[in-house]
């Protein structure tokens, strides 16, 4: 598995690591299963996968709702028909949640949920604004709070849910999960790549500015012109939140592109948090020039020593 913060160069690297190795790659991307919203999740053209297989990119259309335990259901599964054809799974992603819930399978408890009280939160919402809704939160569960964006509804409805059902705090269940050391039922090669936190800045403020002149204006006014609300799972990602914004009228495009790059080095940096606290992982660090053969080297020594590959094979 290859994990690190958007925009650090996972994608680039992860095409060379998996023809090296002979692996399959499983998106480990929470928006990337969504079709027609390519330019906002930095997707892959297929041209450009250079005949290395990716499985969960472009299975659901936007209106369909998406979960880590929907992720880890259908990540199992691709594991299982990789390895039957041979070849090693190899998740590359970002969205921590998603991708340690595959390596330790966590459970998800509740998912069926209150649809009474989640019903309640959305009439609210709906009344009196998803930041009236956030602050809610914010009362109950700082914790959370300060993790999800008040425009994520979904999200923010999820952890006042789990209070009221649980008496407890989302945030506090998620400590006592990962405070815990955890088994896998696989054989486990997780390897972190980060860099220079002012070069992280640098590069995701630059692929904001790559993707407005790439037209994400353009795919958001589409996917909003087709019906798609802005109450949505997919609707929620970094990107769609911001510019559909815009394009209802409640700010200017200059000022959606500034919180864009504000929103997304803070979800960079929950990212690298999240990842720190995951057990067993290894990191690489990637310097400001972006020696990818110095990485590839230190990565091919980590997958050997973990696999007991031939060195000289895999590089």
């Amino acid at each position: 598995m290859l994990v690190g913060p958007t925009a650090v160069g996972k994608t680039e690297l992860s095409l060379r690591i998996a023809k090296a190795a002979g692996c399959e790659i499983i998106s480990g991307d929470s928006m990337q299963v969504y079709r027609g919203m390519d330019i906002g999740t930095a997707k892959l053209p297929l041209e450009e996968r250079e005949g290395i297989p990716h499985h969960l990119i472009d299975i659901l259309d936007p209106e369909e709702p998406f979960s880590a335990s929907i992720f880890q259901r259908l990540c199992e599964e691709k594991i299982r028909e990789i390895v039957s054809r041979g070849k090693i799974p190899f998740i590359v992603g970002g969205t921590g949640l998603y991708v340690e819930s595959v390596c330790y399978g966590f459970t998800f408890q509740g998912e069926s949920g209150d649809e009474a009280f989640r019903a309640r939160m959305q009439a609210f919402a709906d009344e009196h604004g998803a930041e009236a809704l956030h602050a809610r939160l914010a009362q109950v569960d700082p914790g959370s709070a300060a993790r999800i964006h008040p425009n994520d509804e979904r999200r923010v409805i999820r952890a006042l849910e789990v209070y009221e059902t649980t008496g407890q705090t989302l945030s506090e269940t998620q400590e006592q999960t990962r405070g815990a050391r955890k088994e896998s039922p696989y054989r486990l090669c997780l390897i972190g790549l980060t860099m220079d936190r002012a070069e992280l800045y640098r590069r995701i403020n630059a692929r904001v500015d790559a993707m407005i002149e790439e037209g994400l204006v353009g795919e958001v006014k589409k996917l909003m012109e087709a019906g798609v609300p802005r109450s949505a799972v997919s609707m929620q990602g970094l990107g769609y939140k911001e510019i559909a914004a815009y394009l209802a009228g409640e700010t200017d495009l200059p000022a959606a592109v500034e919180l864009l790059k504000r929103d997304t080095r803070h979800f960079a940096k929950r990212q690298l948090s999240w990842f720190r606290h995951m057990q067993d992982l290894v990191w690489v660090e990637k310097d400001a020039e972006g020696k990818n053969s110095d990485l590839f080297n230190s990565i091919c020594a980590i997958i050997a020593g973990k696999f007991l590959l031939d060195l000289e094979y895999i590089r």
